[in-house]
């Protein structure tokens, strides 16, 4: 079903402009969907039930899904490279699926038996080298996992959470990468970056003036347009009409961050993308409750679509976005 949407009408100095967006639903089914990736034409997506599949974006009736397992895994992590898919289940036993892109045949390459484990996302730096992250373990340390030339592995570091500082599995993006660093964004008792230096291999850890204090507020998703620049959202799930200090931008690459459209944007949010070819200058936004778009760098941001349910999204292009979440995925286009 496709609907045409008002856009927006807002000033830019004494500019001002109205477009128009169009929402049209590709696919259905009883799936609530976290993570998502494109290739080859398609939006590749994991979710609940074990389910695993593709949606053709030039033909949608064009689909397949299979389960990964027999079991009833819920799925809020993928990642690729060029070869293969990968997909970890939330909660313990966490296990680590490899998905053939040829023939979609799946083994399971790795496992993290112990009892804390529940990793919130997974990201590639590069078709050799990927990171997942799991809430600590029981000494507080920060839990990763590396793949590293076709291996996975637990990766020992020396970095100490504070308590009750965990991570949220909501669309599989709180952690983001460029060429000299890795990032990490923490919520609940303590809203933190984390950055990886490649080239020194050393953690920082970087304070935020994000909302925090409880187990439901702190950063859900962070992107970066390069080294220096980037964004976070996020809020509190139980409070989800709350607006304050829940969007920030730092331009030195995560050391400080600045609050931005602090009680003037639309609540919590889930999933954060910056458009392709902008320079970090517009930024998609989506929330359980709302889509956002932002053409200033994250200062001002204004509703564009009402739609529900939706928490994770992923830029097609410069002017389409896939949008996934409960029972449904989804494409915008954006006439402007």
């Amino acid at each position: 079903m496709k609907k045409i949407l008002p856009f927006l009408l807002f000033f830019l100095g004494i500019f001002s402009f109205s477009q128009e967006v169009s929402f049209e639903t590709v696919f259905n089914d009883k799936i609530s969907i976290r993570a998502i990736e494109i290739w080859d034409n398609k939006v590749w997506y994991s979710g609940t039930d074990s389910k695993f599949g593709f949606v053709d974006l030039k033909n949608p009736q064009d689909q397949k899904q299979i389960k990964l397992s027999e079991g009833r895994l819920q799925f809020r992590t993928l990642g690729q490279n060029k070869n293969h898919f990968y997909a970890i289940n939330i909660e313990s036993p966490a296990l680590f699926f490899e998905i053939d892109k040829k023939d979609l045949k799946s083994k399971t390459v790795f496992k993290d038996t112990v009892k804390t484990a529940f990793y919130d996302a997974l990201h590639f730096v590069n078709d050799n080298l990927a990171y997942s992250f799991s809430d600590s373990d029981a000494n507080d340390n920060l839990k990763l996992a590396i793949l590293k030339n076709g291996e996975w592995s637990s990766f020992k570091n020396d970095v100490i959470l504070n308590k009750g500082e965990a991570a949220f599995a909501a669309s599989n993006t709180n952690i983001a990468s460029n060429k000299k660093y890795l990032w990490i964004a923490t919520g609940g008792k303590a809203s933190r970056i984390i950055r990886l230096n490649f080239k020194t291999e050393k953690f920082e850890i970087f304070n935020t003036p994000f909302i925090q204090g409880e187990s439901s507020q702190g950063m859900y998703s962070i992107d970066f347009y390069d080294d220096q620049f980037g964004i976070a959202v996020g809020g509190d799930y139980t409070k989800q009409a709350d607006n304050i200090n829940n969007i920030a931008t730092t331009g030195d690459g995560g050391k400080t961050w600045q609050i931005q459209a602090s009680g003037a944007n639309a609540g919590y949010t889930t999933c954060v993308k910056i458009r392709p070819g902008s320079k970090g200058k517009e930024i998609i936004a989506v929330g359980d409750q709302h889509i956002s778009y932002s053409s200033d760098f994250g200062k001002t941001w204004k509703k564009i679509s009402d739609e529900k349910n939706l928490y994770v999204c992923e830029w097609i292009d410069s002017n389409s976005i896939v949008f996934a979440g409960k029972d449904r995925i989804a494409v915008l286009k954006l006439k402007f």
